[in-house]
């Protein structure tokens, strides 16, 4: 599925994994995030830790008509306030999109699996 734009140039699409790549580069800047958890082992209970590689699993974005709307399944780091961590990662995901490819984006939904204790 790709997010379709139209300009006075002509009509861009843009891949929906770019964007997910992009929500998640922008999610790991964040304080309080240790990385993103993928949503295809949520259902047997399991949180795996994802590398910078593929941090985009732990995203979904959905287009419905003229919204568009993101779940990212992230992990805290011990110690952090989720709330603020989380508000911190909708309000720069959303900037982010809109700064670099110009969309709109509806609604940002952080779900945390999973909270990480680092050793000193």
């Amino acid at each position: 599925m790709a997010i379709e734009m139209k300009t006075q140039y002509g009509q861009i699409d843009i891949s929906t994994e770019v964007v997910a790549a992009i929500a998640g580069g922008a999610a790991i800047d964040c304080y309080g995030i240790v990385g993103m958890a993928s949503q295809k082992q949520l259902k047997d209970g399991i949180t795996e830790l994802l590398g910078k590689d593929n941090f985009s699993r732990g995203i979904v974005v959905r287009k419905d008509e003229d919204e568009l709307n993101i779940d990212m399944y992230i992990i805290v780091s011990y110690g952090t306030k989720i709330s603020e961590v989380a508000h911190n990662v909708q309000t720069k995901v959303k900037y982010q999109l809109d700064q670099m490819l110009g969309l709109s984006v509806d609604s940002v939904n952080i779900y945390v699996q999973g909270v990480r204790v680092t050793n000193p």
